[in-house]
């Protein structure tokens, strides 16, 4: 299980803060998001592949589908929900620090402004993967 946080706002006139599992509502998010987002038949690839584990092999068998053809699914399964993962409002699910409130959006560190526009370049985003034993 979970812990339970207690979330502050502002704005709010009888209540100024709420209770909410943050890891239970960014799974939830994340996977409405990505049925939302892709086709039936890419969601059946998504779901085997990245949410269950299954690797390209057994991915391929239970598919029926080539290897080429698989891996072209996977890239772009990534580019469609990285972009949608992105670019969701209010917070974005990436990166994961502005969705649970780490940051403020909007608040450019010095940091960020000595990078020039050019190296912030839109590369498909790959979750890390669960190892087989």
């Amino acid at each position: 299980m979970s812990k339970i946080t207690l979330e502050t706002f502002a704005g709010g006139k009888e209540r100024k803060s709420s209770w909410g599992r943050k890891d239970e509502e960014y799974i939830a998010d994340f996977c409405l998001i990505a049925k939302r987002t892709l086709t039936a038949a890419e969601h059946q690839i998504f779901r085997f592949h990245y949410l269950l584990g299954a690797d390209w092999k057994l991915c391929c068998r239970r598919l029926k589908v080539e290897r080429g053809d698989l891996f072209h699914e996977f890239y772009r399964i990534e580019q469609k929900l990285g972009s949608a993962f992105r670019e969701v409002q209010p917070y974005s699910l990436f990166p994961v620090d502005e969705y649970f409130g780490g940051s403020v959006r909007g608040a450019l560190t010095a940091k960020a402004l000595a990078l020039p526009l050019s190296s912030l370049g839109r590369a498909p985003l790959r979750p890390p993967l669960r190892e087989c034993a």
